[in-house]
């Protein structure tokens, strides 16, 4: 049986604000920890005015505060926007608190525009191309390596590292390094095949990890039917027509019929992008996840979900706990 876990970006919806969206979050953790979730995890963005976990291990630490036993972690950190030591010293401050259940995900774009990028690295000289490097130093902090500047905390502590992609590059890279690897098929899935082929193919065993471990990024859009199902998703599909009109905005109400609202060649955008989203009753979800594992076979699935009436959002991730459980 595949874990499966929760990817949150804290939406702020329209109407509500970053506050609200740090309350639900909260309650889908706790919820998300009673279903049967392996792992909780929040993602950096920034200057996008519906995402609320910009300040992801802030909110990483609000959530294992608030919650027991589920993995809570960040999916992921951009790590081009940091210095490999402060996000050594942040997480293992995290791990310190709540140990054994802090996770660290690594991606190496900036998770926003241009304009925001150069305004976060400042003078930290790093970008993307640094990105291997960078990987390495930090795993040196927690591993105590460097002689000279130690992650205090974070010297000698197991905070799990994964990395995060959309195309071959990290899927090389975790596999030279042993590494979880996780795929963000939620929203671009163009490489998926060939950067799952590359992982398993290129991976080398590491004290930590001795077999891949293939994360696969899904939207989880489950109602009681498919016609509810199919209008929840209607908000994540105008707030990613906002994104190709290159105009962000917060997360918009449903609406009963989409039709009309894009061109053809919009339309066409948001239907490849969001090929990896399920949506539909629970009987469609069984069938669009049990085909998703057998094409990818994916160890682990992780599900996001940008529904806007909250109510509604927990009980899609409930549906495709109690599927996930039919699996087993």
């Amino acid at each position: 049986m595949p874990l499966y876990s929760v990817l949150d970006l804290a939406p702020i919806v329209e109407g509500g604000d970053a506050a609200q969206a740090f309350r639900n979050t909260v309650d889908l953790a706790q919820h998300a920890e009673r279903w049967g979730y392996t792992r909780y995890w929040l993602a950096e963005h920034h200057n996008m005015p519906g995402i609320a976990s910009a300040a992801t291990s802030v909110v990483i630490g609000h959530v294992a505060d608030a919650t027991k036993t589920i993995r809570v972690g960040a999916g992921g950190i951009m790590l081009p926007n940091h210095a490999p030591l402060v996000i050594a010293e942040q997480f293992g401050t995290l791990e310190c608190l709540y140990p054994n259940r802090i996770d660290l995900a690594l991606g190496r774009a900036p998770g926003t525009d241009q304009l925001t990028a150069r305004a976060l690295r400042r003078s930290l000289g790093a970008s993307d191309e640094s990105f291997p490097q960078d990987v390495v130093e930090l795993q040196s902090y927690f591993r105590g390596e460097n002689v000279r500047v130690n992650a205090i905390p974070g010297r000698g502590l197991n905070v799990p590292l994964y990395l995060l992609g959309s195309s071959d590059f990290s899927a090389q890279l975790a596999a030279e390094l042993g590494l979880p690897f996780a795929f963000a098929s939620h929203f671009a899935p163009d490489y998926l095949n060939v950067a799952i082929n590359l992982y398993r193919r290129g991976f080398k065993s590491a004290d930590s990890l001795r077999n891949p471990h293939l994360i696969i990024g899904i939207g989880m859009y489950a109602a009681d039917t498919d016609a509810e199902a199919r209008r929840i998703f209607t908000s994540a599909q105008l707030m990613g027509l906002q994104l190709i009109r290159g105009r962000p905005g917060l997360l918009p109400p449903p609406i009963d019929r989409i039709e009309g609202k894009w061109t053809p060649e919009e339309e066409a955008a948001m239907t490849h992008r969001t090929q990896f989203a399920v949506v539909g009753s629970r009987e469609t979800v069984r069938q669009r996840l049990l085909q998703i594992l057998e094409e990818t076979g994916a160890d682990e699935l992780i599900a996001v979900s940008q529904i806007y009436d909250h109510a509604a959002r927990l009980r899609s991730y409930e549906i495709a706990a109690d599927v996930f459980r039919e699996f087993a």
